[in-house]
């Protein structure tokens, strides 16, 4: 029911930074998770961020502790993830998903979507080189 279109890819430089936004539907679950992931080359699908439809505080994967913050405007319905100090090793391609949540933490909701259960965007490419 939950449609999402990613934005804001792009070429940057090393130590850079973007923005990347995720427009969702009204049509949201009523209890649901909402994340950022990604996927570089050769690798698995990769979590990012998540954050329920409830709450506004993230929590965060490995690779993007310290360097990436998700947000929501709830007005606009669009979630964003800042990225800074980008590295080559980041680049990919970033896609937003969300699933229904049920009773899991949002921690298990991340899992399990990082294995690729969910409703996702097209994805955005981002490209960090010199």
């Amino acid at each position: 029911q939950v449609q999402l279109v990613e934005s804001g890819g792009g070429s940057v430089h090393p130590g850079g930074s973007l923005r990347l936004s995720c427009v969702v539907s009204r049509h949201f679950y009523t209890y649901s998770v909402i994340g950022w992931f990604r996927e570089l080359p050769g690798k698995d699908l990769e979590a990012l961020s998540c954050l329920t439809s409830g709450a506004d505080d993230p929590i965060y994967g490995e690779s993007a502790k310290g360097r990436f913050t998700t947000t929501r405007d709830r007005v606009t319905n669009v979630v964003y993830l800042q990225m800074n100090n980008l590295k080559p090793e980041d680049t990919g391609v970033y896609y937003c998903g969300t699933m229904p949540m049920g009773s899991i933490t949002l921690r298990e909701a991340m899992a399990e979507m990082e294995k690729g259960t969910g409703s996702w965007g097209q994805g955005t490419h981002v490209t960090v080189s010199t």
